[in-house]
């Protein structure tokens, strides 16, 4: 079992940075895969990024491509998500994921899930 904890959301301005952590219980955290999903107000939830469990591998969705950065650290138990250049179109809530394949979370699933932390980008 894996309880997630999103922080880090708040209001920025267009062209501002925020950084999302999501920590993790459970002494398994490094034996996950992390992903971080986004969903906007009468939208879909997508898939925003995602990391392997030893943090070797990171894949992005093309629009977050060169803005946004995934990192873990598995002495904290905490995945994070650096983004930077933000645009009005990156307000959604935005949820980190636990699963052990990372080829799962990239599919848009995940076993286990965060509540949310609300990004608030203006213009």
């Amino acid at each position: 079992q894996v309880q997630l904890v999103e922080s880090g959301g708040g209001l920025v301005q267009a062209g501002g940075s925020l950084r999302l952590s999501c920590a993790a219980s459970g002494r398994t955290f490094s034996s996950y895969a992390m992903g971080w999903f986004r969903q906007a107000p009468g939208k879909e939830r997508e898939f925003v990024a995602a990391i392997t469990w030893s943090g070797g591998s990171t894949y992005y969705a093309d629009s977050v491509k060169g803005r946004f950065t995934i990192s873990r650290d598995n002495a904290k138990n905490t995945v994070y998500l650096q983004m930077n250049s933000l645009k009005p179109e990156d307000t959604a809530v935005y949820y980190c994921a636990a699963e052990h394949s990372s080829t799962v979370i990239r599919a848009g699933h995940a076993n286990y899930w965060g509540q949310g932390t609300q990004v608030t980008v203006s213009s």
